[in-house]
């Protein structure tokens, strides 16, 4: 690379979580770990819903959906991390720095927008029982789906666009095991007020909504099961929205908790840590969460699994 204050960029460092060498074999049996149950047990809901016909319902087609983003919402950064753990090269190129952006961008706000429309699907569902097959039929349930990839990518592309306009300075560390855009938006040389206009505005937008979203839903789905006169009809209806209520409360949580420290601290190590938070464990968490606490899904999984130990 050409020395200067401003130059064409070839390659970023990516510092990872510890800079320590004896705690890097630590880190990468611990990460290849998670990732491989978070790509399993997503894998498992997967072809759980697939083979069971009573599970070809709006609330299964959507959690389809999110088990298959969270494995692509992983697989944009953990290979690469426990790449550079192996080889001890911690360089990922400008391009795919770009490109790892625009998919954790993609398939991050994805499971946001996802994790919105269940919160409908639930409403739908226990507000408005009778109506809930024509209200979420396929068409309209295809229509969400199709709406959120759209905002998703439009999101995505708008976030890397706004990268490739920047130029960079000599120093290109970021602390951090992946291309996190805040992070590489700091290390530019030049005027990044677009950029963070940006990034403030679609968070704000793209976040606000589910979070108020989200509480009315349930406001609504509360009062709703508060009118039930039996106590197994309340438990019945509640025990539908456990699984969703557990996992939204996990995913924004998590990336709450990440967003105040970003507040409060300059130190980027630290935040680094916490993010591993909503980008590993939570999607490592959801398939035990729809396991452990819905029948129908325990039932498909223990059908699947007779069904390969039949074959074998």
């Amino acid at each position: 690379m050409e020395p200067g204050n401003q130059t064409r960029i070839l390659e970023f460092i990516l510092l990872g979580l510890s800079e320590e060498v004896l705690l890097q074999p630590l880190l990468f049996w611990l990460f290849l770990f998670m990732y491989l149950v978070t790509f399993i047990g997503n894998l498992l809901i997967i072809l759980a819903i697939i083979t069971d016909s009573h599970l070809h319902t709006p609330m299964y087609f959507f959690l389809f959906n999110l088990s298959f983003s969270d494995i692509c919402f992983t697989s944009t950064t953990i290979p690469k991390m426990l790449w550079n753990i192996q080889t001890q090269n911690q360089v990922i190129t400008y391009e795919g720095c770009i490109v790892q952006m625009y998919f954790f961008t993609l398939f991050g706000m994805l499971d946001n927008i996802l994790l919105t429309v269940m919160a409908y699907d639930r409403f739908a569902a226990i507000c408005h029982p009778l109506q809930y097959m024509i209200i979420m039929k396929p068409e309209f349930c295809d229509l969400l789906l199709l709406t959120s990839w759209l905002v998703s990518i439009l999101d995505s592309l708008l976030h890397a666009l706004m990268i490739l306009r920047l130029s960079f300075c000599t120093k290109l560390e970021i602390h951090h095991f992946f291309c996190e855009i805040y992070e590489v938006v700091q290390l530019a040389c030049s005027d990044t007020f677009l950029n963070d206009l940006m990034i403030y505005f679609a968070s704000g937008v793209l976040v606000i909504v589910p979070l108020t979203g989200i509480p009315f839903s349930y406001s609504k789905i509360v009062s709703s099961i508060l009118k039930i006169s039996s106590t197994r009809g309340k438990y019945k209806a509640f025990s539908t929205c456990v699984s969703h209520l557990s996992t939204v409360s996990l995913f924004y949580g998590t990336s709450l908790g990440v967003y105040l420290s970003c507040a409060s601290t300059q130190n980027s190590r630290a935040t680094s840590i916490a993010s591993v938070m909503y980008t590993v464990v939570t999607p490592m968490l959801n398939p035990f969460i729809y396991s452990l606490k819905n029948k129908d899904i325990k039932q498909a999984l223990k059908t699947l699994f007779s069904r390969e130990t039949f074959s074998i």
